[in-house]
């Protein structure tokens, strides 16, 4: 049986692996990693992503360039325990090494002086929102970010987008932090008080993203989304990306990820995504069986501990 807790020998695999500088969890089950990798930190712009693989058999995911720094030479990413990939992703630490990181990926944010940007993240999507937020301030703008989560643990990178933001308003779904609500509730509020909104960029869920259009369709604001479908190549070779934009086939990976929330068809995106998950939550399952077997054959209570530990607090 293989472990579940990964770690490849960067002196084995020479300099095709990256290795991992800094892990630790923000939120429950979201973990931050620090990643060597200089040629995409040198090339990495807002609103694009990487590919990555953990192990020669494992699937690959997209994922999103949350920071890089091209000193250092070192990219970002965040990634929330969902699937099997994302559970193993997080069970790695400081000092392992992913095998394969492709990027960056997908086409940059398209960032000049709007006037009022309101920045939308949703859970996790504030990873991805946080590089265009910053970017859309140097630009000049006057940001109001909305950042949601079900409950205050999972509301995200509070104090990195205060530092690029003009305002700053937090949701929760069961109140409590901030305001009990969605996003969209203070997106609402913000357009009845008469706040004058030039552009909207919305990232998180899709049924997050699906309601912010719905609603800034009617106002006529010009509105942005983060799409993150089923993806494997990220180069629009295979396909699987596809989404329907005005009833044409684009590809998420090279024509976007960001699209005009209006043109976007939703209803189809929450078919393409749901094609899998059955395949998903099996897959998990096994994963997690073989996590329990593994922590009942350790020897030591702080061995079981490392090896699946991928909630975090």
């Amino acid at each position: 049986m293989s472990h579940p807790h990964v770690t490849i020998n960067p002196a084995f695999y020479g300099d095709s692996v990256f290795k991992i500088i800094h892990a630790e969890f923000i939120a429950p089950g979201i973990k931050r990693f620090v990643i060597e990798a200089p040629r995409i930190a040198r090339k990495q712009r807002p609103g694009q992503f990487v590919i990555v693989r953990v192990n020669e058999t494992g699937e690959r995911i997209p994922l999103t360039i949350e920071r890089s720094d091209p000193d250092k030479g070192t990219v970002n990413i965040v990634v929330q325990s969902i699937g099997k990939t994302t559970h193993l992703l997080n069970s790695l630490q400081t000092g392992d090494a992913i095998l394969d990181i492709v990027g960056p990926l997908g086409k940059p944010s398209e960032i000049e002086n709007f006037g009022t940007v309101v920045v939308m993240g949703g859970g996790v999507g504030t990873a991805m929102a946080y590089p265009s937020a910053a970017a859309l301030k140097r630009a000049g703008n006057r940001v109001i970010t909305i950042l949601g989560g079900r409950n205050k643990d999972l509301v995200i990178l509070e104090n990195e987008m205060r530092e690029v933001s003009d305002t700053v308003f937090i949701t929760t779904d069961d109140g409590s932090y901030g305001d009990k609500g969605l996003v969209t509730d203070k997106l609402r509020q913000l357009i009845d008080n008469g706040t004058r909104i030039d552009e909207v960029l919305a990232v998180g869920p899709i049924p997050m993203m699906r309601a912010v259009a719905d609603m800034t369709r009617k106002e006529r604001i010009h509105t942005v989304v983060s799409l993150n479908p089923i993806m494997i190549d990220g180069t629009g070779m295979c396909g699987g990306c596809r989404v329907q934009v005005e009833g044409k086939s684009e590809f998420a990976c090279v024509d976007g990820p960001e699209f005009d929330a209006h043109r976007v068809d939703f209803a189809i995106l929450v078919q393409r995504n749901a094609m899998y998950r059955d395949a998903e939550k099996r897959s998990l399952e096994n994963f997690q069986r073989d996590c329990q077997l593994e922590k009942q054959k350790a020897s030591a209570p702080a061995e079981a501990e490392t090896t699946c530990a991928v909630e975090g607090k």
